[in-house]
């Protein structure tokens, strides 16, 4: 069911956004694959944005088309059923192409939100 409070899942997208450009800042994929504390860390960031995104429900794609949130929807499912799967590659491909996009969009929103509301 989407949530009722799409801004604050939103803040809730670029929070997790941000730490996982934290978490990885100045990382090279062969950090990132040899420490687990931050690849874990960036599991469980992304696993957040994935339920966020499930809250906000066609919100997003209203707000954001420009973002595949099928996948980020589904990255969720992957991280919690399939964790024995988990390709350190393919979740250091989304943080390296997606994440910051993500992150940038998602402020541009929820600045403009908040001064409408001014």
């Amino acid at each position: 069911m989407p949530s009722n409070k799409p801004w604050l899942r939103l803040a809730d997208i670029a929070d997790n956004a941000t730490k996982i450009i934290a978490y990885t800042d100045g990382m090279t994929y062969e950090d990132f694959k040899t420490n687990s504390l931050v690849s874990d860390a960036t599991e469980r960031c992304m696993s957040r944005i994935s339920e966020a995104a499930i809250k906000l429900g066609g919100f997003a794609e209203e707000l954001l088309p420009a973002h595949d949130w099928q996948s980020i929807r589904g990255i969720g499912n992957i991280l919690r059923h399939d964790y024995d799967g988990i390709l350190l590659a393919r979740l250091w491909d989304t943080v390296e192409k997606s994440i910051k996009p993500l992150l940038a969009d998602v402020q541009d929103a929820i600045a403009d939100h908040e001064a409408a509301e001014r």
